[in-house]
């Protein structure tokens, strides 16, 4: 019975690491948009986010009040996504959103897939001013 119980935890734990390092294989066509305009929507403001094993490329990130903002999120390593509480963004693994933040402040961006150890720490800041 031991043996059992310690097999099934062994193989859990592997199948957690592999669902965490494997690569990304969607084609990156799929869009989020979450202002509820078209897809053709011109930002005045991109943000080009890629995401490793437990980080993003910045600490911080800026953008303008009131003005569209185009996020474009990328996996370099690992399988991550991003989420932005109080600005309804999420993107699990590549992708994109278009949204126009209308109260300036500071919000944190966050890995919003499981990804294992690291994964509390991966976070970022987008202030907008």
């Amino acid at each position: 019975m031991k043996k059992w119980l310690l097999a099934s935890v062994l193989l859990s734990v592997l199948l957690v690491l592999a669902a965490c390092g494997g690569k990304d294989t969607s084609d990156g066509t799929e869009k989020v948009d979450n202002t509820g305009s078209s897809e053709d929507a011109t930002a005045n403001n991109e943000i080009n986010i890629t995401g490793t094993n437990f980080e993003f490329d910045q600490a911080e990130y800026t953008v303008k009040a009131g003005e569209t903002v185009k996020i474009t999120y990328k996996n370099e390593e690992g399988m991550h996504g991003i989420a932005i509480d109080g600005l309804d963004i999420d993107i699990k693994g590549d992708g994109e959103a278009t949204f126009t933040p209308t109260e300036p402040g500071e919000y944190t961006i966050y890995c919003n897939i499981p990804c294992g150890a690291g994964h509390a720490d991966m976070k970022s800041t987008l202030i907008v001013t």
